[in-house]
């Protein structure tokens, strides 16, 4: 119901402070009335101004001259990587609408991360998605698990992109908050690229496109703005509903309308729908912008003006066309059977108005409700949990040390069987990874590899993010995330070239929240700019935590990398006997945090593995001078589970036995040596030919280079100082076991 005045109690049930709610008094000069609140509440959410983030995210290094678009200015990030073309990527989060409804939640997420990339101009040829679930033998976690996969298949499937690559990591402290976390990468010409915004170009005309604007999704950006309630499950009408179809029309147009240069600007309706597109198009192209709501297309009847503002219905942009433009771009959408209608126009003024049913219904400064205008911006507490000083004395006990022979191979399957470990050929079986014709290297690997067509190029990806490592160390842990997602794409032979991340955390007013938060972005900072690649923006994600406690704070990286000659990309695995394999890197294995521990003690606690950013960085160069010079054939980074299991799944991929023998990594004890993880080290394989030197080239880069055995005929995995024998076809069973029950 619109009022024409509000109080502090509507301020409040909006999510705003009170201090909040005076300075809305302040910039209008008067009490707002109820349309003008639920616009500053949307845009004033943590969700679009990123009140309590943003002054953090400021420090991270953002700067680098292959950029062309700056972290925050535009929808997507944008780096040059020759020939005229630019890589476009992002990764964006759906986590509170998945807990609530998966399926719709996760298919929107992926929606509106595509719109994201394609109204920068670029066509999107590849996604990831990062997932965090809780554990599935709960009813409801594999409800929400088996739910938001599916919606992710179907609308990824509909819109014909491929999916590359990505992660599933299982937690019971997910289970009330799932974590969805969607990255697209597009490609596009960089005198083809669109901006989100006026152009200063008084006088133009303002359209919607797309879809119509329904009920679905008002409040959405608040609600992803709050703690998860048992209320929450009530606030289905929060979430979003998608049409995949509608959005490949809206693509098509979209490109074709951007391609034939016929726009100033063109602005995602996402998070607050109209409110955010309209506010920061007017904004960034220091204008205003008057529009009629009566003129809006609408799916439902008696919609008023706050509901028009901040519906989130999906499927749709506003467009600023140039002068004379017009009809034009009302043709091309028609072809593709979507609304192209006036709504409005470009002002000098500066202000945001809003008409409804032939009456004002809104008035504000465009600038005050944008990230870097009047939108507040906080620094919070800060205050280092005391939980970090207890686990971090955890050391095992020597009785716990596992016997060689039938004790390992126990531990071995049960571990290559875990949710974390095992196949996921049950999720990848769900998205179509062929379409597009540009897989090189597909999901299920460290990272994925795809052809940039029309050159001889191809992009690496990567997602990655330890949690536990983030709980038991945030600042390394954080720190951690950047180096493996750098590794993962590395180990394809490709050099990283940028950051996307996801912040995901809790409640930002508790302090000891906040601090996580706070050392999680110095250590991404750090890390990033050791290795030299910069942060070309990404997504917040505050709030997530339930009434059984906050999620492990979740920093996820989503990184990418260039190959310069796709025909010398580095296989996961080796494809014949006869093949050495050696670890390169340094090899200092950890238990705390690891899969191990949590498997078989039930604990996360300890010291995550040691970091050294210096064997990072030798290792990424190695990788990259090895699949430049054609020296190895394969390669796999060490991470979970450590060199036992990674051997193992080297096995399994190839399909081939292995007789290993670790000889000098051997360390004081059984599960640290075969089960601990570590950082900076890889499993790589090669032809004997070329053992000197690339053990030359090793040895010159500071890092360690161990001979540790070869691929064979006889499909077994041996280990053969740790008395270990076991059959591939018991290895496998264990591995593609794991994650079937969840999905069938």
């Amino acid at each position: 119901m619109e009022k024409e005045a509000v109080s502090l109690e509507d301020a409040l049930e909006h999510g705003l402070t009170a201090d909040e709610f005076a300075k809305i008094q302040e910039i209008l000069g008067r009490v707002p009335n109820s349309t003008e609140l639920g616009i500053f509440s949307a845009m004033w959410s943590e969700h679009c101004s990123y009140k309590n983030s943003i002054l953090q995210l400021k420090t991270l290094p953002t700067k680098s001259d292959k950029l062309l678009a700056q972290a925050g200015e535009e929808n997507a990030g944008a780096m040059d990587i020759g020939d005229g073309l630019a890589v476009v990527f992002k990764i964006e989060s759906h986590n509170h609408p998945t807990a609530v409804e998966p399926y719709q939640g996760a298919a929107t997420g992926v929606g509106g991360i595509m719109r994201d990339i394609f109204t920068m101009g670029a066509r999107p040829i590849v996604s990831l998605n990062s997932l965090r679930f809780g554990n599935p033998d709960q009813p409801r976690n594999k409800y929400l698990l088996s739910r938001a996969v599916k919606g992710i298949g179907d609308y990824g499937n509909s819109l014909g992109i491929a999916v590359s690559g990505g992660e599933l990591f299982i937690d019971e402290c997910f289970s009330k908050n799932p974590l969805v976390n969607a990255m697209t990468v597009g490609i596009v010409r960089h005198d083809q690229m669109a901006s989100a915004t006026t152009g200063g170009k008084v006088g133009n005309a303002v359209f919607i496109v797309g879809s119509t604007t329904g009920r679905d999704g008002i409040h959405g950006a608040s609600f992803a703005s709050k703690d998860l309630t048992k209320e929450s499950e009530s606030k289905r009408s929060a979430v979003q509903v998608g049409d995949p179809f509608m959005e490949k029309l809206l693509m098509e147009a979209s490109l074709e309308a951007i391609q034939k240069k016929l726009l100033v600007g063109i602005q995602d309706m996402g998070a607050a729908g109209i409110s955010c597109a309209t506010s920061e198009m007017s904004a960034k192209g220091k204008t205003g912008m008057r529009i009629n709501l009566d003129l809006v297309p609408f799916r439902e009847t008696g919609m008023n003006a706050y509901e028009a503002m901040l519906s989130e219905s999906q499927e749709r942009m506003l467009v600023i066309p140039i002068k004379g433009k017009e009809e034009e771009l009302i043709s091309i959408f028609k072809k593709w059977n979507l609304n192209a209608v006036q709504i409005g126009e470009v002002t000098e003024s500066g202000l945001l108005e809003v008409y409804k049913d032939g009456k004002l219904k809104a008035k504000i400064p465009a600038e005050s409700l944008v990230l870097g205008g009047g939108a507040p911006r906080y620094v919070r507490e800060t205050r280092r949990p005391e939980y970090l000083d207890r686990v971090s004395t955890w050391v095992p006990e020597s009785s716990q040390d596992l016997k060689e022979g039938t004790e390992i191979s126990g531990a071995l399957k049960k571990l290559i069987g875990s949710w974390n470990l095992s196949s996921r050929r049950p999720i990848i079986e769900q998205y179509d990874t062929e379409v597009g014709l540009v897989k090189l290297i597909g999901p299920g690997f460290d990272g994925g590899l795809s052809a940039i067509s029309d050159t001889n190029r191809a992009l690496a990806t990567a997602t990655d993010c330890n949690s536990r490592y983030v709980y038991l160390d945030p600042y390394k842990g954080a720190m951690f995330a950047v180096c493996e997602s750098a590794r993962n794409v590395a180990v394809t032979g490709a050099s990283p070239f940028g950051v996307t991340n996801n912040l995901n955390f809790a409640n930002p007013y508790i302090p000891e929240n906040y601090y996580m938060f706070s050392e999680c972005i110095r250590g991404m900072g750090d890390a990033c700019r050791f290795l030299e690649v910069p942060v070309t923006g990404g997504n917040v994600s505050f709030y997530n935590e339930s009434p059984e406690g906050p999620i492990f704070p979740t920093p996820t990286i989503g990184m990418v990398g260039i190959l310069e000659d796709k025909r010398k990309g580095i296989r996961n695995y080796p494809v014949k006997p006869g093949i050495r394999l050696a670890l390169v890197g340094r090899f200092r294995p950890s238990l705390g945090g690891s899969e191990f521990q949590k498997v078989f003690l039930k604990k996360v606690e300890g010291k995550m593995p040691e970091l050294d950013l210096s064997d990072e960085k030798s290792l990424i160069a190695l990788l990259v001078s090895f699949a430049k010079n054609s020296k190895v054939v394969s390669a796999r980074d060490l991470s979970l589970g450590g060199i036992a299991v990674a051997l193992a799944k080297t096995a399994i991929f190839s399909g081939l036995g292995i007789r290993a023998n670790l000889g000098a990594l051997k360390k004081n004890r059984t599960d640290l040596t075969l089960f601990g993880e570590t950082a900076a080290s890889v499993l790589i394989g090669y032809e004997i030919g070329s053992e000197a030197e690339i053990s030359r080239e090793v040895s010159a880069s500071g890092l360690e280079f161990h001979k540790i055995g070869e691929t064979v005929s006889e499909p077994k995995l041996a280990i053969e100082d740790f008395h270990l024998e076991v059959p591939l076809s018991e290895l496998s069973s264990e591995y593609e076991s794991g994650l079937a029950e969840v999905f069938r």
